[in-house]
């Protein structure tokens, strides 16, 4: 059993670091630049090696030479030589440098945009489910945090990771071929690394995931306190943020020294095992010279080489640290790409009339056994405007959910122009819908932009006269930079009667089959309702219009009035008809629900 469960966390750890990797993958989409920027990577890690080499010819060999007897000229003329050589190897290795250096950001940052646009593509596609499990601001974290240590990973640790290996496997070359005996020394401390990489790198990676965790709990307070500073301000809560702010710094903090703790061990321990290997072998290595079992040139060699590859030992637990630092920051967004996508494609298909047909609609939330829809029916032909009230929690504003494909119902079905919603497909079902809803979400661009969103690519004057339709123009050309002007972040300069309007000229530009308004003048004042309901009026003329509204004003003057209250239509008429019936919605008209 323990066996099992060891053998098991360990494929789990293997997986994360595996998940890293498949990012690096990026890197090949520009393999005409990355390749030859890897091959100048290795040619100048080599040429590295180049400097221990010749600084051994200018050390070891002149002694060895002047022992022996050969003339002082001669050798200063060797020394020369050696000099003149080592300027060359510098000189090519700094300007294949240069063009690697530019290779590496240019294929690196290539890459890394490449992957924001892959992440925020799925962000955007992902089905409202998942979003709606998300607090405001973890996405975003994940794009600006996560893809910030890739970053550093891809255009840093591994052209690092790259130069080091060659280094080592240079420098094991070289310190065999000045002694064998040595070398094998030397390894002894070797397997003491590795075994060190794998037991601790693992905890490393793990203070490292909880690190990113708690600093992109932190980037959601964040998020969370600008987007909703209005009612941060009116509650005077500034001292409450900063508190929850500081709080999630602090665990972040406590996670990160821990991780700190663990790491500095770990380079403390590498670098008194190699360091003290290093001293035994040159305690050897001056007894063999002593006794003539190695010559001068033949020791420096060794040693130079070998301070060469310490060096790049001792870089293994900074390097490893990183790519499991990675590997902690992505597994999240690898987890993310793998949900699965709505498929948003284009058809072809257009709808023609508009006509709504629900059919035993059966629906609960994930993980709740209560139905929000019950066994629901609607009739709503082409062009026919069609109220929905209740009171609250009586499934309205999810049956929007529903039509939009937000969420798929257990049991019935949904027809547009009598062809199952599925059939149509969310690009052409959601294509032919528009929304208005109570609380406008307007984007930071002009008031031209957000009319436009309705139909990027509009003409001004597709948008002048949207506006002029949603009875917005008049005040949008009372601005100073009319279509120009900027709405602030969430609409924030507008009133919330301006901010309906402008939703309004957008669904108006949007040209939709099928209109659906969620309390679209619920938050309105009474000069802003009659506004706004003068627009609406326009925006439902030969549209099938689905209406929830409170108000009595919206709705008493629909084609017809649906009465939904636990999922189910308990009633369905005209205004006067329901009133007359004595039913459900006369209490709500009666006690001002509506």
């Amino acid at each position: 059993m323990a066996r099992a469960k060891a053998e098991n966390d360990t494929k789990k750890a293997k997986v994360p670091l595996k998940r890293a990797f498949e990012f690096y993958g990026y890197l090949l989409r520009y393999k005409g630049t990355f390749i030859p920027s890897l091959v100048a990577l290795f040619i100048t890690a080599a040429l590295s090696l180049a400097f221990p080499y010749f600084i051994t010819k200018l050390i070891g060999r002149p002694q060895d030479a002047l022992k022996n007897g050969i003339d002082a000229d001669q050798v200063a003329n060797q020394i020369d030589g050696v000099v003149i050589s080592l300027l060359i190897v510098l000189a090519v290795q700094a300007a294949v440098s240069f063009f690697r250096v530019q290779g590496f950001i240019r294929s690196g940052e290539s890459a890394l945009n490449d992957i924001r646009k892959d992440v925020f593509s799925k962000i955007v596609r992902l089905p409202m489910a998942y979003h709606m499990e998300q607090r405001a601001g973890e996405l975003s974290g994940r794009v600006a945090t996560d893809l910030g240590i890739l970053r550093d990973t891809l255009l840093t640790t591994v052209p690092a990771f790259v130069r080091h290996f060659v280094i080592l496997i240079g420098g094991l070359i070289a310190i065999f071929i000045a002694s064998t005996k040595l070398a094998s020394i030397m390894l002894l401390s070797v397997p003491i690394v590795v075994l060190a990489v794998a037991i601790i790198g693992k905890k490393i990676r793990g203070f490292s995931k909880a690190a990113q965790d708690s600093l992109s709990e932190s980037q959601i307070v964040v998020e969370e306190a600008v987007q909703g500073i209005s009612a941060v301000k009116s509650f005077t809560n500034e001292l409450l943020e900063e508190g929850k702010y500081s709080k999630a710094l602090e665990a972040f903090l406590k996670v990160t020294f821990r991780g700190a703790l663990a790491r500095a061990a770990f380079v403390s321990f590498i670098i008194f095992v190699m360091m003290g290997t290093i001293a035994a072998v040159i305690w050897v290595g001056a007894k063999m010279m002593v006794k003539g079992e190695i010559t001068t040139e033949q020791f420096t060699l060794f040693i130079m080489f070998s301070v060469f590859v310490a060096a790049s030992l001792g870089s293994l637990p900074d390097i490893m640290s990183q790519f499991q630092k990675t590997a902690g920051a992505t597994e999240r967004l690898q987890e993310m790409l793998k949900e699965p996508s709505e498929d948003i494609e284009e058809s072809g298909a257009v709808i023609q009339n508009g006509s709504l047909a629900v059919n035993d609609l059966h629906f609960s939330y994930a993980g709740s056994d209560t139905p929000v829809i019950a066994g629901f029916n609607l009739q709503a032909a082409a062009g026919e405007r069609v109220a929905i009230v209740g009171p609250s929690g009586a499934g309205k504003s999810t049956l929007f959910s529903l039509l939009l494909g937000f969420y798929e119902a257990q049991k019935g079905s949904i027809l547009i122009d009598d062809k199952s919603l599925t059939d149509w497909g969310l690009n052409v079902s959601r294509g032919s819908m528009a929304v208005v809803p109570q609380d406008v979400i307007l984007f930071g661009g002009t008031l031209a932009e957000n009319i436009e969103y309705g139909k990027p690519g509009a003409s001004l004057e597709e948008i002048r006269d949207a506006a002029r339709k949603a009875n917005a123009l008049e005040f949008i050309e009372s601005t100073p930079d009319g279509f120009d002007s900027l709405v602030g972040p969430r609409g924030m300069k507008l009133s919330g009667g301006q901010r309906q309007r402008i939703a309004i000229a957008r669904a108006i530009l949007a040209d939709p089959k099928i209109l659906l308004l969620d309390e679209a003048t619920s938050a309105l004042d009474s000069e802003s309702e009659r506004q706004v309901q003068i627009a609406l009026d326009e925006l439902m003329k030969n549209r099938t219009s689905l209406i929830i509204a409170h108000r009595l004003s919206t709705v008493k003057n629909a084609d017809r009035i649906i009465v939904l209250s636990g999922g189910k239509a308990l009633e369905s008429g005209t205004h006067d008809q329901l009133m007359q019936a004595q039913g459900m919605y006369h209490v709500l008209a009666t006690t001002q629900l509506l």
